[in-house]
């Protein structure tokens, strides 16, 4: 995820100073005129640090780790964190950040890698709405646009939501294409006609080459969506929400993390239960998505 951003920056014309964990990921960025450094502490001198990581602890490190961002003397101004992540670790570092004069915008992205680079990413972002005036030209440069949703870690909420409705939408998708398979109708053929419904997504057209191609090579893994679902588990314990849909979600994914898909595309629900189901499946359809 990382890198595309970056890349979106540099192709603006943005002077961009990148950190990875792994050095030979962002060592390719240096040809585009990318700055490499080492730690993340020697970022803390530039104006404006954009953060990207998988979880709660990656971020808290990266900022508050002996190393991090916030180790030294010096601090940026503003501090945008484009993961998704809990509420604690954002109040955390939001809190650490705040002392050293630090702003903390939280700017979850949604799209993976490839929908980055294709600069349609879209941005939810909160905290301090003069910080979002300076950075939204930033956001723009990388994705298609944001949106502004309050102080705070609103967008922490609003994303985390976002992604609950991913995890139902594809297990929707998921167990009506093994409900048209065991009655004898081809799945191609049912994801061709909701596509064109009114219940076609931009979400469903683009998971339906891999559904009919039982192709899991991942864009968003298992053990990402359920990092997502727990997240959300943990913000309805706290506000009393119920989310029996959510809970559903969350233990069938689990179930295919338990059967070793870990790393594979969320989307192998449709493998995992057609096992457990005793379905057999057989790749279908040309891989197109028909135009609405």
């Amino acid at each position: 995820m990382g890198r595309p951003l970056v890349t979106r920056l540099l192709e603006a014309g943005h002077d961009v100073t990148v950190y990875n964990r792994t050095r030979a990921k962002a060592e390719p960025l240096a040809e585009l005129g990318a700055t490499i450094v080492d730690t993340p502490a020697e970022l803390a001198g530039t104006d404006i640090v954009f953060t990207v990581v998988s979880g709660p602890d990656d971020f808290k490190s990266v900022v508050l780790g002996e190393q991090g961002l916030l180790s030294g003397e010096g601090a940026p101004e503003l501090l945008v964190d484009c993961s998704t992540i809990s509420l604690e670790a954002s109040q955390a570092v939001r809190e650490a950040a705040a002392a050293q004069g630090t702003a903390l915008l939280a700017a979850p992205i949604s799209g993976n890698g490839e929908v980055v680079a294709s600069g349609a990413a879209l941005f939810a972002v909160s905290g301090p709405e003069d910080a979002f005036g300076t950075v939204r030209p930033y956001l723009d440069a990388m994705g298609r646009g944001s949106h502004y949703v309050g102080e705070g870690d609103a967008a922490r909420i609003v994303k985390i939501a976002h992604n609950l409705v991913l995890g139902a939408v594809n297990q929707s998708l998921v167990e009506t294409c093994l409900l048209t398979e065991a009655a004898g109708v081809d799945r191609a053929g049912y994801l061709e006609f909701l596509n064109d419904s009114a219940l076609g997504s931009r979400f469903t057209g683009y998971k339906t080459p891999a559904l009919n191609g039982l192709d899991w090579t991942p864009t968003f893994n298992c053990k990402m969506l359920r990092k997502d679902l727990d997240l959300g588990l943990e913000v309805a314990a706290q506000t009393g929400a119920r989310l029996p849909v959510t809970e559903l979600a969350r233990d069938l994914i689990q179930a295919a993390i338990d059967a070793g898909r870990d790393e594979e595309d969320f989307a192998v629900l449709l493998e995992v239960q057609a096992a457990a189901a005793g379905i057999a499946l057989e790749p279908t359809g040309d891989g197109l998505v028909r135009e609405r």
